[in-house]
């Protein structure tokens, strides 16, 4: 079963420089991060403030949730936490 990405909200992690978001596999909700790197990857004109981070999460949104299903598979399906890494991509 793939993950279900029903909640569109995202929030901006200024400490740690990061976009979270929610998935759920069935009914475990599952916090994933996406850093600087892995969105700079995917837009290269990103700016490092908070805005830039949420424009560039919302440009791939599409591609996110693909992204995240690998960083899933790869923690083992046991996570209630996923960073997406540059190997998801």
């Amino acid at each position: 079963m793939t993950l279900s990405f029903p909640n569109p909200c995202r929030s901006f992690d200024a400490v740690r420089s990061r976009v979270c978001f929610w998935g759920y596999d069935r009914t475990i909700e599952i916090s994933f991060f996406v850093g600087e790197e892995v969105l700079k990857h995917l837009c290269p004109d990103m700016s490092g403030a908070e805005a830039g981070f949420l424009k560039a999460f919302d440009a791939m949104r599409d591609r996110i949730p693909e992204i995240a299903d690998k960083a899933y598979a790869r923690a083992g399906k046991r996570s209630i936490a996923c960073m997406l890494a540059a190997e998801d991509i």
